[in-house]
């Protein structure tokens, strides 16, 4: 959408005014109220979109301008000389050559090969199917800036990380570790673990998916729709279920053996001691067959049941279970093996791999 050059300069001398109120000035006369002050992207709300060339101005015409992105920000030594019009009418100031530099489509075709204005004067309006939302995460990703402080939904995000696939930007460089879209991203994984894993895997983004599962360890797998599956793929779905069953192998094994028995004494001979390993096989089956609801369920089907195992099992929780045997039993040294026993079961669990 172009606009012809005394329509733009009217907009712009809107949109780059400061603001001020009605009031007198030193003659006793009064100032034209500018725009209102420029709102969050995506703005609470607006009333009119920008005038087109068949409708008349008004100065009461109320433009909506990026926060970020405005005329006057200092997000290059070099000024704006392109804009993106938002879906619902949000203006965005950039810089052509930064969004053709981080694109491999010309950001998705949009950027016209245009001659680069003069010094002084704004390049062409360009239209843009996304609304301000997710056009206020894409700019601010290729410009590696965070917009954490915008507190994008996570919809938002997702629809962001679809954007910038299909305008030519590197999701891999652009949603790496380091970079603020990743942990923006991130953020999101306590809440909405299983939808963030599925973007991650349906973009194949390694880094993102990894800390991601470590949120899924108490996700029943069985609850698993097809979409969600679908979505997943065949690759990320075969490392969430070997995280699963590889840390309830891991768990059984660890809780199997019974605490060392200790040479006989008078007070406490191998019969004694076996009170104490018939408790410990009692109370290691309540940890990995734990029936409380919301821990543990069946599946059933023709031939087999899938068995869903606290996976997530803190150290407390095993501490909590397995050390009250101790006050149970009145041999010292049943006690002392008892104590040894579970320090090296928590040290054992805590390294078992978390992550897909």
């Amino acid at each position: 959408m172009n606009m012809e050059n005394t329509d733009w300069d009217f907009v712009l001398q809107f949109v780059s005014e400061p603001v001020e109120q009605d009031h007198p000035d030193k003659q006793g006369s009064e100032r034209p109220l500018a725009v209102p002050t420029q709102v969050p992207t995506p703005p609470e709300s607006f009333t009119d979109s920008p005038v087109d060339n068949d409708t008349p101005t008004d100065e009461n015409t109320l433009v909506s301008v990026s926060t970020t992105f405005f005329p006057g920000a200092q997000n290059h030594h070099l000024p704006p000389d392109i804009v993106l019009l938002s879906s619902d009418s949000v203006f965005f100031y950039v810089h052509s050559h930064v969004l053709l530099g981080a694109s491999d489509n010309g950001f998705n075709s949009l950027l016209p090969a245009f001659t680069k204005p003069r010094s002084g004067q704004m390049g062409p309006v360009i239209l843009v199917p996304e609304s301000s939302a997710v056009l206020n995460i894409v700019l601010h990703t290729v410009y590696d800036m965070s917009c954490s402080h915008y507190s994008p939904s996570f919809e938002s995000l997702a629809a962001a990380v679809q954007t910038l696939q299909t305008h030519g930007i590197s999701l891999n460089r652009h949603i790496a570790p380091s970079t603020p879209l990743h942990a923006l991203l991130l953020s999101h994984a306590p809440l909405r673990p299983l939808e963030l894993y599925a973007l991650a895997a349906s973009y194949d983004l390694y880094d993102l998916a990894v800390p991601t599962s470590s949120h899924l360890l108490s996700f029943s797998l069985a609850s698993l729709t097809d979409e969600m599956a679908d979505q997943i793929g065949p690759r990320y779905l075969k490392r969430l279920f070997f995280l699963h069953f590889g840390r309830s192998d891991a768990l059984k094994r660890l809780l199997l053996p019974p605490p060392h028995p200790h040479a006989p004494t008078s007070s406490c001979d191998f019969a004694e001691q076996k009170k104490l390993t018939r408790a410990w096989a009692l109370a290691s089956a309540y940890l990995a067959w734990d029936a409380r609801p919301g821990l543990f369920s069946f599946t059933y089907s023709a031939s087999f049941a899938v068995i869903n195992v606290l996976l997530d099992l803190s150290t407390s929780t095993m501490e909590s279970a397995l050390g009250p045997l101790g006050e149970q039993l009145s041999c010292d040294l049943c006690r002392k093996a008892l104590q040894d026993r579970l320090k090296n079961l928590i040290v054992q669990w805590s390294v078992v791999k978390r992550t897909i």
